[in-house]
């Protein structure tokens, strides 16, 4: 969502070359959030474009017929809030071979994906709430991503932690010590007025100890 619209492709190569390890589309419907972002054939026409994995991130009512639209995403993301059967469609996702990621809104507690967290193979904690780039980081994210991480270990120890909103170094920082793994960059840490999305992104991943 935050890319150069007019050159998607352009962007694609140059954070790819910088040391991307995937790219997440926000996939929204106007509905389960007011904005309206990326469709199906927006990923589908970039997916020639990169090896590297493709997560669709769906903040959509009633996810479960956005499915088959994002077959070409290999990690597909659902908002817990927004399905009546989340182990039902945890299991159809994983049917299709896809890893099943499960985004949680700011304000829904760790302790709700407890009897879900053995059906699914990542978490992705929103630090903002969803829907619009630039926004502040709410700061009880820390401490969540800290109790979700106990429940993991306690649950299923193989489940991943990523996070997504105003991730800059600072807030990467601290929420790799608490236990996240993942971290959705994006006006906060690459595409920033300053430095170029190809430095930033390697001084992102520097700083957190990833190597590029």
């Amino acid at each position: 969502m935050c890319m150069n619209f007019r050159n998607l492709e352009e962007d694609f190569r140059r954070l790819e070359s910088a040391g991307a390890d995937r790219f997440h589309f926000d996939i929204m419907d106007g509905h389960f959030v007011p904005n309206i972002t990326l469709g199906q054939d927006i990923l589908n026409s970039l997916r020639p474009v990169s090896k590297l994995p493709f997560e669709a991130h769906l903040m959509v009512e009633n996810p479960e017929g956005f499915i088959d639209k994002f077959s070409s995403a290999d990690i597909i993301i659902f908002h817990l809030e927004a399905t009546k059967a989340p182990i039902r469609l945890a299991r159809n996702i994983k049917s299709l071979r896809k890893i099943v990621s499960v985004a949680i809104n700011p304000i829904t507690p760790p302790e709700a994906l407890t009897l879900l967290l053995p059906e699914i193979d990542e978490v992705l904690v929103m630090t903002v709430e969803p829907g619009f780039a630039g926004q502040g980081f709410i700061e009880q994210s820390i401490k969540k991503v800290e109790k979700l991480k106990s429940l993991i270990d306690k649950e299923n120890p193989l489940v991943r932690i990523a996070v997504d909103g105003a991730i800059s170094i600072d807030t990467g920082k601290r929420l790799r010590e608490v236990g996240a793994e993942i971290f959705i960059g994006g006006t906060s840490g690459i595409f920033m007025s300053k430095g170029t999305i190809e430095d930033n992104l390697k001084r992102l991943k520097e700083m957190l100890s990833f190597s590029s």
